[in-house]
């Protein structure tokens, strides 16, 4: 077998196989034992028929065929691997000469792993990102605590800021209401600046039973385009008011979260906050590492797996849209966007974790780093006890794909922990 590669880019290669009559010898008395097993004769069993019998009955043109097939199948793997390619998808074959006895060569075309060049992952210069815990952030979280502690006391008067109120609303454009614009029995607290402006502020100062119109406008950088700037009216019935009594932060409050006193509650909420700072700290670390050992790096980026990514990210997005009950198509217009610039910004995400993922194998390949099939299995143990009522998901633990997903997964976990020792 004679074989000639030749690179169309940086991940996509042609390689050219030639066969001669000592190569295609075996591969056509194979071919032809397959098709003797295949056919009928009379006075023998199907699948029993001797070869040389077998041979005065198939069709010349079968026979040729199914040698073919068979000497692409039988080579091409061997064909990537004598020079060293690893392809992404099955090679897209091209016969290009046939001579029965003689010779076969076809072309074998397919975008494979590309070569990269690892830049000095030991050296990245990212420095570690530091959070401090500040008194803010400790109030920040108790005064949501004792909002949820909070005591609620229906009242007949006006609305005031910080009151819950419970309204229905109509919310029209150009006389029309709109998607997303209406709702029954809605609680609002006013003050928590939860719709747009002048929304809540209109609602001060108005009684129970009080139906009202609110014309209001828009912000321009309102993240629905269709709304962006629009003139609307929206329609209010405020049906109830609750005065909003806030819990006190004293020990009572820290008895009804566990806790003895209120400064152990300041206490267990900065350590909180410390720990979640820390984990995000961790992982802005990671992510900063590997987009500069991606810049450090030579990484040609194969289309076909831009593509994939393209449409992982754009199933999410669809998911995404559908639980809000719109179509792709609708959330893109939401958000002022077209098809077309939603994909050329989708495409740069796409091809960073193309990089991002290519650059960690290149570096887990250089350091050896593997994972132990133990821990793979102790993993996957780990997730049929997560999942142990859901019979879809232990059923997926069992593909051996899934396996083999997981066990790339904690080869890149492992391979960033190296990462970032290298860094430190």
């Amino acid at each position: 077998m004679k074989t000639a590669v030749k690179k169309l880019s940086d991940s996509r290669v042609e390689i050219t196989v030639t066969l001669d009559a000592e190569d295609l010898k075996p591969i056509k008395d194979k071919a032809l034992e397959k098709l003797a097993k295949e056919i009928h004769v009379e006075g023998f069993r199907k699948g029993k028929v001797p070869v040389d019998v077998a041979k005065k009955f198939i069709p010349e043109n079968d026979l040729n065929a199914e040698t073919v097939d068979a000497a692409v199948r039988a080579t091409v793997v061997e064909a990537f691997a004598k020079h060293e390619k690893s392809p992404l998808v099955l090679p897209s074959v091209n016969v290009t000469k046939y001579v029965p006895d003689e010779i076969v060569e076809y072309t074998a075309t397919a975008d494979i792993v590309p070569e990269i060049k690892l830049g000095d992952y030991k050296n990245l210069g990212v420095k570690r990102p530091e959070t401090k815990v500040t008194k803010k952030d400790v109030d920040g979280v108790l005064d949501d605590l004792a909002m949820n502690f909070a005591e609620k006391k229906t009242v007949k008067r006006a609305a005031a800021e910080g009151d819950e109120v419970i309204i229905d609303f109509v919310g029209k454009k150009d006389g029309e209401a709109f998607k997303g614009g209406s709702a029954k029995d809605y609680k609002l607290t006013l003050g928590s600046h939860t719709f747009i402006p002048g929304f809540e502020e209109g609602i001060v100062g108005h009684e129970p039973g009080d139906k009202f119109n609110l014309k209001l406008t828009f912000p321009e950088d309102y993240g629905v385009a269709d709304l962006a700037g629009a003139k609307t009216v929206f329609e209010v019935l405020l049906k109830q008011v609750n005065e909003v009594k806030k819990a006190k932060l004293d020990d009572e409050l820290a008895a009804k979260c566990g806790l003895k006193t209120i400064d152990e509650l300041k206490e267990d909420i900065e350590k909180n906050i410390s720990a979640r700072n820390a984990h995000q700290q961790e992982e802005k670390f990671k992510d900063d590492l590997v987009n500069a050992l991606v810049k450090k790096s030579k990484i040609p980026a194969p289309e076909i797996l831009i593509d994939d990514q393209l449409r992982m990210i754009r199933d999410d997005m669809t998911r995404n849209a559908e639980s809000r009950g719109m179509s792709f198509e609708e959330f893109l217009k939401s958000a002022g966007e077209t098809t077309e610039s939603w994909e050329k910004q989708a495409r740069k995400v796409a091809e960073a974790r193309v990089k991002a993922s290519l650059v960690l194998q290149a570096l887990a390949v250089e350091q050896k780093i593997t994972v132990s099939d133990d821990v793979v299995a102790a993993k996957i143990a780990e997730l049929k006890d997560v999942y142990k009522k859901s019979p879809e998901a232990l059923k997926n633990l069992k593909d051996p794909n899934v396996k083999m997903d997981i066990k790339n997964r904690l080869t890149i976990e492992k391979t960033l922990d190296f990462l970032v020792d290298a860094n430190k």
